[in-house]
């Protein structure tokens, strides 16, 4: 009953804290860690446990670990060489050296000062990838990089625990059986062997976990899912990990490591997805686990003894870090919002220090008094983190955008059509009117793809779209065609309101995220709003028709009917919609249009076939529109 009482209150804390934090906008991770802390510390509601819970829920980073390998191949890790060794050897190297300088400048032993910079040295993996995902920010440039800094302190965690026991200092060794994880005792008959059959064992699992994910795991899990019980595949998955995990525990390893080079030997295996996805919960619900006993095992006593003195340390920690981090993003070409995400986004210690504390303490490299400051310290740079990642999105972000390194282009050369945005939408518009012999002045605030596309010839200029003195620059006083196709709902709105306004003879075409989208741009003064995904969900439904053994003509004239219906109903809408919400006469006349379509189809299926369609016959040859 215990257990079930203090499962009961992790998930009320969980339940009611993050929903709060992510409508308030301060992410998820963040939820979860004030939610610790009222339970914790300031409500007293748990408390013994928590540092019981926390090794148990810290195998939500070794999942997540497994789950990020599944989506590297070894090929992708090859490419990636540089940045792996590069960016992220020079970062754990560069910052083991400043914080022990730092630390042998305190008085601390070079010993001690050396573990004390490999320890904090490492970043939270688990936050910094949640918040990633969670804020779509995983595959811009600074996400990328961060990703890769993270895969290189993880797989620095071996020779780190391989180093630590030759740094003992003496006066506080463990006992003669070794430490596990987290500093307790933990006699394996592993640690009776001589150092190079130790070596030889670690090498022989590693191997282990490579070959038998080519040649034994990928026969099982086909057993199983022949089989066709998904409760029994969930459990493969589950085995799979946690074998792993404690095979690489056994030899004094890192479970994430070994669960993380699992995943990437499956990477490639036709059962990935659904490992993916039988993997996903337990990760997510053990990570929000985590990250509450973190705020919930946060040392009050500790802090009000010295609150100025821990703050400081935290602050001073992470300025440390950010030093680097920053030096090397300008260093490896990183400018603007990508710099401010890498730098910020890494300048917290991680989740694996509370593991290395714990080893270094049993293996007697640090004193128990510097272990529990430097905990709390590790604990308050993860609670300082999602304010760094809020400081970036709602401040230096929209910044970067428009006082970046790289100033606007010069526009030496207007065209017929201007195109707001270059993504997946408005690239399509580009290449179509461009080889239709039309000059198009293309504007984006992404330096990259606008140089890609100079070097294909592309008229395409770097600056921020919604600028005034550069959409007037790009010659829209003489434009004939505005094209907005930014991804931003509230940017695309805004931007079409104001072309409007200060173009008045400009026709405006804009792209769409919804239906209700579709009818903010056409108040703002959008000439046509199209939704970016309704011609090709139509299209996909078209062939889905077919797939299903209609004829190509009864599902073009399918597609058609659909189509025509929809574009009339849209119309129709718009006199019930308003900004606020949807209304009730919205919601009536959505059911009397869709009860129409029904009958729309109902008719076409019955006469399709007597009818001629004169939207399949072509213009006249002499046409000048053809």
């Amino acid at each position: 009953m215990e257990i079930l009482a203090a499962g009961f209150v992790y998930l009320v804390a969980a339940v009611v804290a993050v929903p709060i934090a992510d409508r308030l906008g301060l992410g998820s991770v963040l939820g979860y860690l004030i939610a610790g802390v009222v339970i914790g510390p300031v409500l007293g509601i748990v408390g013994h446990e928590t540092v019981e819970l926390q090794h148990f829920a810290e195998f939500g980073v070794v999942m997540m670990l497994f789950l990020v390998g599944l989506e590297l191949q070894p090929a992708m890790l090859w490419r990636m060489r540089t940045q792996l060794l590069g960016l992220g050897g020079l970062q754990v190297i560069g910052t083991t050296a400043l914080i022990a300088a730092v630390a042998l400048a305190f008085g601390l032993v070079w010993q001690a000062a050396l573990a004390l910079g490999m320890i904090l040295a490492l970043s939270s993996t688990a936050i910094v990838l949640q918040t990633l995902n969670e804020k779509g920010w995983m595959q811009t440039i600074g996400g990328k990089s961060a990703f890769s800094v993270l895969l290189t302190q993880d797989i620095a965690v071996i020779p780190m625990l391989a180093l630590m026991p030759l740094l003992a200092v003496g006066g506080t060794h463990g006992d003669d059986h070794g430490t596990d994880a987290h500093g307790h005792a933990a006699p394996t008959a592993f640690d009776a062997l001589p150092d190079w059959a130790q070596a030889l064992a670690i090498l022989a699992i590693i191997a282990a976990i490579i070959l038998g994910g080519r040649t034994v795991m990928r026969p099982v899990f086909r057993f199983i899912a022949e089989a066709r019980l998904r409760e029994i595949f969930t459990a493969a998955a589950l085995m799979l990990v946690i074998g792993i995990a404690l095979a690489m525990n056994y030899v004094g390893l890192s479970p994430a490591l070994g669960t993380f080079l699992a995943g990437v030997v499956l990477s490639d295996s036709e059962y990935r997805h659904e490992l993916e996805s039988d993997i996903e919960p337990f990760k997510g619900l053990l990570l929000g686990l985590f990250f509450i006993t973190v705020g919930a095992g946060v040392d009050f006593g500790l802090l009000f003894s010295n609150p100025a003195g821990l703050v400081a340390l935290a602050v001073g920690l992470m300025a440390l870090k950010a030093a680097v981090l920053y030096g090397l993003a300008t260093a490896f070409g990183l400018g603007g919002a990508d710099r401010w995400l890498f730098t910020l986004g890494l300048a917290q210690a991680g989740e694996f220090a509370f593991v290395l504390f714990g080893f270094t303490l049993g293996a007697g490299v640090l004193p128990a008094e510097l272990v529990s400051t430097m905990t709390l310290v590790v604990a308050l740079t993860m609670l300082l983190t999602p304010l760094l990642f809020i400081l970036h999105e709602k401040v230096l972000a929209p910044r970067s955008v428009t006082s970046a390194d790289r100033a606007p282009d010069e526009i030496d050369e207007a065209g017929t059509v201007v195109v707001a945005g270059i993504g997946r939408v408005g690239q399509i518009i580009t290449r179509l009117l461009i080889t239709n012999g039309y000059k198009v002045t293309v504007l984006d605030h992404d330096p990259e793809t606008i140089d890609n596309l100079s070097r294909i010839g592309f008229r395409a200029y770097y600056g921020d779209a919604t600028r005034p003195d550069l959409l007037h620059s790009a010659g829209l006083e003489t434009a004939t065609l505005f094209i907005a196709a930014l991804d931003d709902r509230d940017k695309q709105t805004a931007l079409v309101r104001h072309v409007a306004h200060s173009y008045p003879d400009v026709i405006i075409h804009a792209r769409a995220l919804d239906r209700h989208h579709v009818y903010e741009l056409e108040n703002a003064g959008a000439h046509i709003a199209v939704r970016e995904t309704f011609e090709a969900a139509l299209s996909m439904g078209r062939d889905a028709l077919v797939a299903l053994g209609n004829h190509p003509f009864r599902a073009e004239t399918a597609r058609r009917t659909f189509r025509a219906h929809d574009h009339r109903q849209l119309d129709a809408l718009h006199a019930t919609w308003t900004a606020e919400g949807v209304s009730a006469s919205y919601i009536d006349a959505m059911r009397a249009h869709s009860q129409t379509l029904f009958d729309l189809m109902k008719e076409d299926r019955l006469d399709s076939f007597d009818r001629s369609d004169h939207g399949w016959t072509p213009p006249p040859k002499g046409d000048a529109n053809l």
